[in-house]
Formats: structure tokens, sequence, C-alpha cells
């Protein structure tokens, strides 16, 4: 497995990452197609400019241009302070094989070594069974439920958090 920087080339992958009603089922229903390229045009130049770490996880590196899915670690200014956020997400035809939780740890194992990002949190939807055990297979603390806010869409999920300096599994 790889993880590379998300590039203006990777519009197709967030396409069907983000506009599909399966994977976004858990995330309030598919984003609409129009904005996705403008989207992946930020996200690659913040990737670019090391301001958020925005991968997408190749399954084999002899074939860059299959992706499989994203991770990404990103911070923003909450009332409480500054946050930093991890989120992943995998195509079907991929899961179950370990790919998400292998990125998921590679990101965080990249954020211990680097002692960037400190405590880092996560929001998976409280019915993502997948999501929620890569959470905890990995170490991360659950901290309760609560509603975030994600695409202007409210969802109920679990708070998750870890340092990966300490309590990476």
């Amino acid at each position: 497995m790889l993880l590379r920087n998300v590039t203006p080339d990777d519009v197709d992958a967030y396409v069907r990452l983000r506009c599909d009603p399966v994977m976004m089922g858990d995330l309030g229903g598919p984003l609409p197609r129009e904005g996705i390229r403008d989207k992946v045009l930020r996200d690659a130049r913040e990737a670019a400019a090391d301001l958020a770490w925005i991968k997408m996880i190749v399954p084999e590196p002899d074939t860059p241009d299959v992706v499989a899915g994203s991770v990404t670690i990103w911070s923003y200014d909450t009332d409480d302070g500054a946050v930093s956020e991890i989120g992943w997400m995998v195509l079907p035809q991929f899961q179950g094989r370990g790919l998400g939780k292998r990125a998921v740890r590679a990101l965080l194992e990249q954020a211990r070594d680097e002692d960037r990002w400190g405590v880092v949190h996560a929001f998976p939807a409280t019915g993502n069974g997948a999501s929620n055990g890569i959470c905890r297979s990995l170490g991360f603390r659950l901290h309760g439920e609560r509603e975030v806010t994600f695409a202007d869409r409210v969802l109920h999920s679990n708070h998750w958090a870890v340092d990966p300096r300490v309590d990476l599994a």
C-alpha cells in the first residue's frame, strides 16, 4: 500500500468517494458532483503546501492511478482551541482487506514520528462498525457520542481521540 498526496487528477476518485449513495450513507448522503473539481483543487493545494495531509490510498504502488480511498488529517479552530481530525473512506471493492486500518495507522505513525498534530480526533457515525473498529483497534479512546457537522449536515457520531505519541496501538 502507498499513501500519496491528492493531485488535481483525482477528480474521478473524489466523485466515486463523495457522490455515491453507498459511500456517503453514514455521512448524510451523496454530495452533488458540482463543486467536486474545485474541492479537489483546493485539497491538492493544501496537501502540496503541507497545511493538511490529504492522502489517496493506493493498494499497489506499481499502479499509482488505482485509488482505493483516502485518509486525511487536518486542523481547524473551535471555541475550545485548535482540533486535529482524521477521516478516511475506502471504496466498496477494496473494503475488507485492511487497507483503511493500514492507511490510518500509517498516517498516525507519521504524525507521531514528525511530532505533528498533537491529539488526533475521529468522528465516525455511531452505526459505522468498520470505522469504529479501526479506532478501537488502533488505540483511540472513546469520549462518547456527539453531533458533528460534515458538508453542512449534522451527523450523530462517536468521538474518539488518540495521542499518536503515546497511545498508538
